[in-house]
Protein backbone atom coordinates (compact mmCIF):
# COMPACT_ATOMS: atom_id res chain seq x y z
CA UNK A 1 0.00 0.00 0.00
CA UNK A 2 1.51 3.24 -0.78
CA UNK A 3 1.08 6.87 0.97
CA UNK A 4 -2.29 7.93 0.83
CA UNK A 5 -1.08 11.87 1.04
CA UNK A 6 -1.72 14.53 -1.98
CA UNK A 7 0.85 17.20 -2.95
CA UNK A 8 -1.15 20.73 -2.97
CA UNK A 9 -1.37 22.99 -5.74
CA UNK A 10 -2.27 26.44 -4.76
CA UNK A 11 -3.32 29.02 -8.15
CA UNK A 12 -1.30 28.11 -10.51
CA UNK A 13 -1.28 30.37 -14.42
CA UNK A 14 0.65 28.83 -16.84
CA UNK A 15 -0.63 31.10 -19.78
CA UNK A 16 2.82 32.24 -20.81
CA UNK A 17 4.61 28.49 -20.47
CA UNK A 18 4.94 25.86 -23.19
CA UNK A 19 4.93 22.21 -22.07
CA UNK A 20 6.14 19.32 -24.14
CA UNK A 21 5.02 15.82 -23.38
CA UNK A 22 6.81 12.85 -24.59
CA UNK A 23 4.73 9.94 -24.28
CA UNK A 24 5.61 5.73 -24.79
CA UNK A 25 4.17 3.92 -27.62
CA UNK A 26 4.35 0.65 -25.14
CA UNK A 27 1.16 0.21 -23.01
CA UNK A 28 -0.39 2.88 -25.12
CA UNK A 29 -4.22 2.43 -23.63
CA UNK A 30 -2.86 3.51 -20.20
CA UNK A 31 -0.29 5.99 -21.51
CA UNK A 32 -2.32 7.74 -23.09
CA UNK A 33 -4.83 7.69 -20.14
CA UNK A 34 -1.90 9.48 -18.36
CA UNK A 35 -1.18 12.22 -20.83
CA UNK A 36 -5.00 12.81 -21.11
CA UNK A 37 -5.11 13.51 -17.39
CA UNK A 38 -2.08 15.67 -17.78
CA UNK A 39 -3.24 17.71 -20.91
CA UNK A 40 -6.63 18.42 -18.22
CA UNK A 41 -4.00 19.67 -15.40
CA UNK A 42 -2.60 22.50 -18.04
CA UNK A 43 -5.69 23.45 -19.16
CA UNK A 44 -7.02 23.90 -15.88
CA UNK A 45 -3.18 26.22 -15.24
CA UNK A 46 -3.98 28.20 -18.45
CA UNK A 47 -1.56 25.94 -21.07
CA UNK A 48 -3.08 26.85 -24.00
CA UNK A 49 -3.17 23.75 -26.73
CA UNK A 50 -1.08 26.06 -28.81
CA UNK A 51 1.50 25.98 -26.37
CA UNK A 52 1.78 22.00 -25.66
CA UNK A 53 3.64 19.79 -27.65
CA UNK A 54 3.45 15.80 -27.84
CA UNK A 55 5.51 13.38 -29.71
CA UNK A 56 6.04 9.47 -28.88
CA UNK A 57 9.22 7.27 -28.06
CA UNK A 58 8.97 3.43 -28.31
CA UNK A 59 9.29 2.49 -24.90
CA UNK A 60 10.14 4.13 -21.52
CA UNK A 61 14.02 3.71 -22.10
CA UNK A 62 14.30 6.39 -24.74
CA UNK A 63 12.68 9.26 -22.93
CA UNK A 64 15.96 10.71 -21.82
CA UNK A 65 17.17 10.74 -24.85
CA UNK A 66 14.22 12.34 -26.09
CA UNK A 67 13.49 14.73 -23.58
CA UNK A 68 17.26 16.11 -24.21
CA UNK A 69 16.80 16.83 -27.30
CA UNK A 70 13.33 18.43 -26.83
CA UNK A 71 15.41 20.33 -23.75
CA UNK A 72 18.15 21.75 -26.08
CA UNK A 73 15.44 23.12 -28.11
CA UNK A 74 15.29 25.89 -26.10
CA UNK A 75 11.45 25.73 -27.62
CA UNK A 76 9.65 24.29 -24.12
CA UNK A 77 9.99 25.67 -20.56
CA UNK A 78 8.64 22.07 -19.07
CA UNK A 79 8.59 18.59 -20.23
CA UNK A 80 6.45 16.14 -18.73
CA UNK A 81 8.37 12.45 -19.70
CA UNK A 82 5.45 9.82 -19.59
CA UNK A 83 5.27 5.96 -19.85
CA UNK A 84 4.56 2.41 -17.79
CA UNK A 85 6.44 -0.01 -16.86
CA UNK A 86 5.44 -3.18 -15.58
CA UNK A 87 7.02 -5.45 -13.54
CA UNK A 88 7.76 -9.00 -15.39
CA UNK A 89 9.84 -12.17 -14.31
CA UNK A 90 13.42 -10.55 -14.76
CA UNK A 91 15.38 -8.16 -13.74
CA UNK A 92 14.64 -6.11 -16.98
CA UNK A 93 11.86 -4.06 -15.30
CA UNK A 94 14.50 -2.71 -12.44
CA UNK A 95 17.11 -2.05 -14.92
CA UNK A 96 14.43 0.02 -17.20
CA UNK A 97 13.27 1.59 -14.03
CA UNK A 98 16.85 2.82 -13.03
CA UNK A 99 18.14 4.40 -15.88
CA UNK A 100 14.64 5.62 -16.91
CA UNK A 101 14.30 7.70 -13.89
CA UNK A 102 18.30 8.54 -13.30
CA UNK A 103 17.81 10.03 -17.37
CA UNK A 104 14.75 12.02 -16.41
CA UNK A 105 16.53 13.73 -13.44
CA UNK A 106 20.12 14.23 -15.05
CA UNK A 107 17.71 15.55 -18.39
CA UNK A 108 16.41 18.20 -15.69
CA UNK A 109 19.66 19.29 -14.11
CA UNK A 110 22.22 19.29 -17.26
CA UNK A 111 19.65 21.86 -19.21
CA UNK A 112 17.78 23.65 -16.36
CA UNK A 113 14.41 22.57 -17.67
CA UNK A 114 12.24 20.58 -15.46
CA UNK A 115 11.97 17.00 -16.60
CA UNK A 116 8.54 15.96 -14.89
CA UNK A 117 9.38 11.62 -14.31
CA UNK A 118 5.65 10.46 -15.28
CA UNK A 119 6.54 6.62 -15.77
CA UNK A 120 4.31 4.70 -13.47
CA UNK A 121 6.60 2.15 -12.15
CA UNK A 122 4.19 -0.89 -10.81
CA UNK A 123 3.62 -4.53 -10.24
CA UNK A 124 0.89 -5.53 -12.12
CA UNK A 125 -1.57 -4.35 -14.64
CA UNK A 126 -4.41 -3.79 -11.50
CA UNK A 127 -1.80 -0.93 -9.94
CA UNK A 128 -1.66 0.66 -13.22
CA UNK A 129 -5.30 0.97 -13.86
CA UNK A 130 -5.75 2.58 -10.81
CA UNK A 131 -3.15 5.37 -11.13
CA UNK A 132 -4.16 6.44 -14.25
CA UNK A 133 -8.14 6.54 -14.42
CA UNK A 134 -10.60 8.41 -12.82
CA UNK A 135 -10.02 10.76 -9.83
CA UNK A 136 -6.59 8.91 -9.23
CA UNK A 137 -5.53 9.68 -12.45
CA UNK A 138 -1.59 10.20 -11.75
CA UNK A 139 -1.07 12.61 -15.02
CA UNK A 140 -2.64 15.48 -13.15
CA UNK A 141 -0.79 16.24 -11.07
CA UNK A 142 2.39 16.02 -13.28
CA UNK A 143 0.47 18.38 -15.60
CA UNK A 144 0.35 21.01 -12.49
CA UNK A 145 3.90 19.90 -11.69
CA UNK A 146 5.00 21.09 -14.97
CA UNK A 147 3.53 24.45 -14.69
CA UNK A 148 4.54 25.18 -10.71
CA UNK A 149 8.21 24.16 -11.87
CA UNK A 150 8.40 26.05 -15.13
CA UNK A 151 6.98 29.10 -13.08
CA UNK A 152 9.79 28.22 -10.48
CA UNK A 153 12.32 28.25 -13.75
CA UNK A 154 11.23 31.17 -15.10
CA UNK A 155 11.35 33.42 -12.23
CA UNK A 156 14.76 31.78 -10.46
CA UNK A 157 16.55 32.53 -13.98
CA UNK A 158 14.68 36.05 -14.66
CA UNK A 159 13.44 34.77 -17.46
CA UNK A 160 9.51 36.19 -16.87
CA UNK A 161 7.87 37.49 -20.08
CA UNK A 162 11.02 36.70 -22.20
CA UNK A 163 9.97 35.27 -25.70
CA UNK A 164 12.05 31.77 -26.06
CA UNK A 165 14.50 31.37 -28.86
CA UNK A 166 13.21 28.29 -31.37
CA UNK A 167 16.75 27.12 -31.80
CA UNK A 168 16.16 25.34 -35.01
CA UNK A 169 12.91 23.20 -33.49
CA UNK A 170 10.19 25.94 -33.07
CA UNK A 171 8.72 27.74 -36.20
CA UNK A 172 10.57 30.78 -36.95
CA UNK A 173 11.00 33.06 -39.83
CA UNK A 174 13.85 32.44 -42.38
CA UNK A 175 14.78 35.04 -45.09
CA UNK A 176 14.91 33.14 -48.64
CA UNK A 177 18.02 34.62 -49.48
CA UNK A 178 17.17 35.43 -53.18
CA UNK A 179 14.09 36.86 -53.22
CA UNK A 180 14.13 38.76 -49.34
CA UNK A 181 10.66 36.98 -49.04
CA UNK A 182 10.09 35.42 -45.59
CA UNK A 183 9.05 31.58 -44.95
CA UNK A 184 8.20 29.42 -41.76
CA UNK A 185 10.36 26.40 -40.84
CA UNK A 186 8.45 24.08 -38.87
CA UNK A 187 10.28 22.04 -35.94
CA UNK A 188 9.01 20.78 -32.39
CA UNK A 189 6.69 24.14 -32.17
Amino acid sequence: MGAESEVSFGDLDGSEIRVGIIKTRWNKENVDNLVAGAKKALAECNVTDANVFETEVPGAYELPFAARLLALSGTVDAIICTGVLIKGETMHFEYICDAVSKGIMNIGLQTSVPCIFGVLTCLDEDQVISRSTGDNNHGESWGMTAVEMALLRSEALGMKGKKMASMGFGETDEVDGESGDTKKSVGFF
